[in-house]
């Protein structure tokens, strides 16, 4: 084992999916399928949408995890999957169907994340939300530009580095950088907006 697997913790995890274990199948899943899930709902906003998009991760990770090196953590590597296929689904979505967000949707995220959620951790997205109130949190990300939501998510709500973001999404570090600060002014200005009332939200 060098180096790098000693660093990465799911070295043992990679290992086990390469040599086609079903209980490491069963731990990648367990480990990750949630905070996939929730990922890529903070993302699209649709409970549903992120249940394919989360689907179609995992199927490509069982057939790529072949190839995956080590150049990044596993987790990293991960979530530029969910990233790049958050992506795809969002301008499928945008081609096809009417953008509008559906609010029985909105309001059903709660009880769907509830529902896959055995053992919630406490995230930096949810001490946000005890403050801010999760509808609100949540629709103020979906009025962000799309370029600036996924740095702001990842950096954030989910924790990751500068460096990790920049590997994930395949731009450079001072990208990364720019966009945050550009995606938290945004969010900001939204969730002041929100803060003033329906008015405000309806003369912006």
């Amino acid at each position: 084992m060098d180096a790098r697997e000693r660093r990465d913790p799911d070295a043992d995890l990679v290992r086990g999916l390469k040599e086609r274990r079903s209980k490491s199948y069963e731990l990648l899943l367990e480990r990750y399928q949630t905070a996939i899930y929730t990922y890529t709902c903070r993302l699209l906003g649709e409970s549903a949408e992120a249940e394919d998009v989360t689907q179609d991760v995992f199927v490509k990770v069982f057939r790529k995890v072949g190839g995956f090196r080590g150049a990044s953590t596993f987790k990293t590597w991960l979530y530029r999957i969910a990233t790049n296929e958050a992506s795809n689904r969002r301008r499928w979505y945008s081609r096809h169907r009417w953008r509008e967000i559906n609010e029985s949707a909105l309001h059903g995220f709660g009880r769907d994340l509830a529902r896959e959620v055995r053992s919630p951790a406490a995230t930096p997205f949810d001490h946000v939300c005890e403050l801010e109130g999760r509808e609100t949190v949540r629709r103020a990300l979906l009025e962000i530009n799309p370029r600036f939501r996924p740095v702001v998510v990842l950096r954030d709500l989910e924790g990751f580095t500068y460096a990790e973001i920049a590997s994930m999404l395949g731009i450079p570090l001072g990208t990364v950088k720019s966009r945050i600060l550009r995606g938290r002014e945004a969010l900001k200005r939204q969730l002041l907006r929100r803060a003033a009332g329906p008015a405000a939200v309806r003369a912006r």
